[in-house]
């Protein structure tokens, strides 16, 4: 009998626990789809690039928005190599799927950039939250959608994020839901690590933070949640998705949600607040 498609997902994982091993399959062409849960002990990181005319207002846009959009790493322009995150990263192929948005509007995904790389672009790696789900996992806190071999849901929120230059919108959260004492200890867990967003910035009703429908995640996939669980939100990096729709640059590609770069960064060697 043949295992679901959650259940086949979850035991390809095992077949990359190294990050390396795991950047090697997605740039062969052998790994499209999202990255929960691959490489579990090494950080996974989002992906914003830009043409450097744009970088520094995007890297004030960060610095002013650490909690959805921590900086891991900032390439160098046109160089698409970042060795502070791992060995022979080439940002142009090491992504499992890439978003193109032209003017703010999203007009394709690739699944590598060669054919779009450009000596002028600049390399943007933020924080990722597929890293504390480690930690999560390791409390003993279930999640839901690593469970199912599913992407997390991610939402577009009222909260607004602070302006530098062109860039400006809402922020987007992910969503896990958990029972009462899991969502303080995963409050507890997650606060120790900012450069991966820290603690949650909402729990509990979503209407509050300007989600019309909890079934219906504006990226990844919508999970059940139980009548004994709260939904528990966290910043997410795929805020700069929004914020593109919003400053509507002349180009920007970033990641595809849940489709992340795998970094040689351990989640346990992450500085600690």
């Amino acid at each position: 009998m043949q295992a679901p498609d959650g259940r086949r997902a979850v035991q390809a994982l095992d077949e990359f626990a190294n990050a390396w091993e795991a950047r090697q399959a997605i740039r062969a062409g052998r790994w499209r789809r999202h990255t929960s849960g691959l490489a579990p002990a090494h950080v996974q990181g989002n992906l914003a690039i830009l043409p450097v005319d744009l970088a520094s207002d995007f890297m004030r846009f960060c610095q002013s928005n650490p909690k959805p959009c921590p900086l891991l790493a900032v390439g160098q322009p046109g160089n698409p190599q970042l060795p502070t995150l791992g060995r022979d990263i080439d940002i142009r192929t090491d992504v499992p799927a890439y978003r193109v948005y032209r003017e703010g509007v999203l007009v394709g995904e690739v699944d590598d950039l060669k054919a779009l790389w450009r000596d002028d672009f600049v390399a943007f790696v933020l924080g990722c939250s597929f890293s504390f789900e480690h930690g999560l996992i390791d409390a003993g806190i279930p999640l839901r959608h690593v469970d199912e071999g599913k992407n997390v849901a991610m939402y577009r929120t009222n909260i607004q994020t602070v302006p530098a230059g062109p860039f400006h919108g809402p922020m987007v959260v992910s969503m896990r839901p958990m029972k009462a004492a899991d969502a303080i200890r995963a409050v507890q867990i997650t606060a120790r690590v900012p450069r991966v967003h820290g603690a949650p910035v909402h729990i509990g009703d979503p209407s509050l933070i300007g989600i019309a429908d909890i079934a219906r995640p504006d990226f990844g996939d919508a999970v059940r949640i139980a009548p004994d669980e709260l939904p528990v939100f966290w910043a997410c990096g795929v805020t700069p998705q929004a914020v593109v729709m919003a400053a509507r640059p002349a180009l920007c590609i970033t990641h595809a949600p849940g489709y992340m770069l795998v970094t040689d960064m351990l989640n346990r060697d992450l500085p600690f607040a």
